[in-house]
């Protein structure tokens, strides 16, 4: 049982985190606002629909909550089809795809972490349709505030490329991707710090904006952080791929 010296200590680092977020969000928020206009704009001319995309995402606990992000895909078909995004995906417009690559349609996302339904550092919250991934160990991944920033976010910056042809894209998610990102998720947040978070924030920044990798480049290894002690390995999804 935690004595109550590691339970105040635990909660203070929990307060500098929330602290932390609320900073990042509204000044980022303030950076973005007019790179945003461009982008709202650039989606209204190009396609008719709404400029925000709006999906149930599961949060910590489990708990629902609403995710924006600038849309990417033509309006008509984000009301059905695929849960995932594949490379090329044909349903994703110019505009979309320049978002997807420069991940600009994650912006919106500052104001869910204002309002504390995620962090800047944490698993990427999950849509319901793979809430059932959450079983056994996996289950653990709830315990973390979802976030726009953490390990399988730069492991996997280049996901879309890493689906196979013949293979359906939901079940090699559930079975391969989603695997293998909780498994990095889980290696890393029971021994994270406020040091290897801002590291990890670091390092998402410099994936976007460095050149895209092969997939099996882009995830078979994660280099050592301060407080993450075992990411340092080939991933199950890179394992696939050579299969594939």
């Amino acid at each position: 049982m935690a004595d109550s010296g590691t339970i105040s200590s635990s909660l203070l680092i929990a307060a500098i985190r929330r602290a932390i977020d609320v900073l990042v969000a509204v000044t980022g928020l303030a950076i973005a606002a007019p790179p945003s206009i461009v982008i709202a704009l650039a989606i209204r001319l190009e396609t008719p629909g709404p400029v925000f995309f709006s999906q149930i995402r599961l949060g910590r606990m489990g708990r629902r909550f609403v995710l924006y992000k600038f849309r990417k895909f033509r309006h008509e078909s984000e009301t059905s089809g695929r849960m995932v995004t594949l490379k090329d995906d044909p349903r994703m417009t110019r505009v979309g795809q320049v978002l997807e690559r420069t991940k600009l349609d994650e912006l919106p996302q500052l104001w869910n972490v204002l309002i504390g339904d995620m962090s800047i550092v944490g698993p990427r919250p999950e849509s319901l349709e793979f809430a059932d991934c959450f079983i056994g160990p996996f289950r653990h991944l709830l315990d973390y505030n979802p976030g726009l920033f953490g390990p399988s976010q730069v492991a996997f910056r280049n996901e879309g490329a890493l689906y196979p042809p013949d293979h359906d894209p939901h079940e090699f998610y559930r079975t391969v991707l989603f695997p293998d990102k909780a498994r990095i998720d889980l290696e890393y947040f029971p021994r994270r710090t406020l040091l290897s978070d801002l590291i990890w924030v670091l390092r998402s920044i410099a994936a976007v904006l460095s050149p895209p990798k092969l997939p099996v480049q882009g995830i078979s290894t994660a280099l050592r952080v301060p407080g993450d002690r075992s990411i340092r390995r080939r991933s199950m999804a890179a394992n696939h791929a050579d299969k594939v």
